[in-house]
């Protein structure tokens, strides 16, 4: 059993074998190494595909800001200059917020939020703001003392913020009761938090957190040809997919050059961009609406049986335009979540929620209670190889410091290890 089932997320039926969708279809991927700035617009086929230049006579996701909590975004490039806000550094490492030490979270910020100036990454949602947060990686903990609870406090830092949207391009193997508090917190203050399901399906196929958690948007990847990409980690826990495969990245902390990319974690920001267009056009509506418009005009292939939900692309591809061009999906009550079918982040338009929902509804079955955490579960062989994706680039190891835990009077190093979603 899942940890999504455990906490109360309905089984589901019916499209757990497929894979395939025809929603978005484009021609084939490129597979250039590397690529100049000037050249990054070019692999960003999925504009096209979702209808874009439509989409932004209506709106660009002016008045909406994303929380992207990850490795830094740097506001100096041509493509961010002017849209990203003040944010805060909860790895308490050297320097700050806008200090990316690898280049991933400017990516997702560009990938949400991007103008496109000067050859850059054109954002699906331009006219949006980003709020970094930059939580630390495992080559960083080895260089500095960082903080042991940036995840955790990144989140309820973006839950206490403007920011509408929370964007978690990142994953890992261990379940955390208090960062799975930490999500809950967020969706009951009325935000939106969207995480990458993970990278391993080709792998082991583990489910991954924050993705896990039921108060997350658990985010899958697809490829130009609209099916489920063969890495996008799958399973009953899987909300929505976007495309994730053929997208530009820059290519290290250097931000010099863009690379050719693939992963859940661009999907991620590619799915938060759409929500933002979504509230954008519908300021008045709570999160709850915004996401159960997103499931309903999601991309759903000729075979998809309705009322079911894929374990691979969950209710479907993201497409905002429908929504906004056409006026697919219906909101629905404001207070009650898609995600659990509870009331949970309530209120109106982007204020919503009051904290205290975030706690199970004292009616609900045993079965909803998160699981317990046995000590130990968190551990890993210290000194594992790399990992590295299909594309020959590296996936990027993100956690918490290692913390001690004491069990039965002795205490024992766990290492908590994050990888880019």
């Amino acid at each position: 059993m899942t940890a999504r089932t455990i906490e109360g997320r309905a089984a589901r039926r019916g499209l757990g074998t497929v894979a395939a969708l025809v929603a978005l279809t484009a021609g084939l991927a490129g597979t250039a190494p590397a690529a100049h700035a000037a050249d990054a617009q070019s692999n960003q086929w999925y504009l096209d595909a979702m209808n874009a230049e439509e989409i932004w006579k209506s709106t660009t996701g002016q008045g909406i800001t994303v929380a992207v909590i990850d490795t830094g975004v740097d506001p100096s490039t041509t493509s961010l200059k002017g849209q990203v806000l003040k944010g805060w550094d909860a790895a308490e490492a050297e320097g700050d917020e806008t200090d990316d030490y690898t280049g991933h979270g400017t990516t997702v910020a560009e990938l949400i939020a991007g103008t496109g100036a000067g050859g850059g990454i054109k954002g699906l949602a331009p006219g949006a703001k980003v709020i970094p947060y930059r939580v630390s990686d495992t080559e960083l903990q080895d260089e500095q003392k960082v903080n042991a609870f940036d995840m955790r406090e990144a989140i309820r830092a973006a839950a206490d913020s403007d920011a509408q949207i929370i964007n978690v391009s990142m994953a890992t193997d261990f379940y955390n009761s208090e960062i799975r508090k930490a999500v809950e917190y967020a969706q009951a203050k009325g935000k939106l938090l969207f995480a990458g399901t993970g990278n391993n399906a080709d792998k082991v196929n583990k489910i991954q957190y924050p993705a896990g958690y039921a108060a997350a948007v658990a985010v899958g990847a697809t490829g130009k040809d609209g099916k489920v990409a063969p890495y996008s980690t799958h399973g009953d826990f899987v909300d929505i997919a976007a495309p994730g495969t053929g997208v530009p990245q820059w290519c290290d902390k250097n931000l010099r050059s863009y690379c050719v990319a693939k992963g859940t974690s661009y999907a991620t920001a590619i799915a938060s961009a759409s929500a933002a267009l979504i509230w954008s056009k519908n300021p008045d509506w709570t999160a709850n609406q915004v996401l159960r418009v997103m499931f309903e005009s999601a991309g759903r292939g000729e075979d998809w049986k309705e009322g079911t939900v894929s374990n691979y692309l969950g209710h479907g591809i993201v497409r905002p335009g429908a929504h906004i061009n056409r006026g697919v999906g219906e909101p629905g009550d404001p207070g009650i979540s898609p995600l659990t079918n509870t009331k949970v982040g309530g209120g109106t338009g982007t204020a919503g929620g009051d904290a205290s929902s975030a706690t199970p509804d004292p009616s609900a079955p045993a079965s909803s209670q998160a699981p317990a955490e046995e000590p130990g579960d968190d551990a890993v062989v210290a000194g594992s190889s790399t990992e590295s994706d299909d594309s020959g680039l590296p996936v990027w190891a993100i956690g918490a410091a290692a913390a001690v835990v004491v069990l039965a009077g002795g205490a024992f190093a766990v290492v908590r290890k994050r990888r880019s979603a």
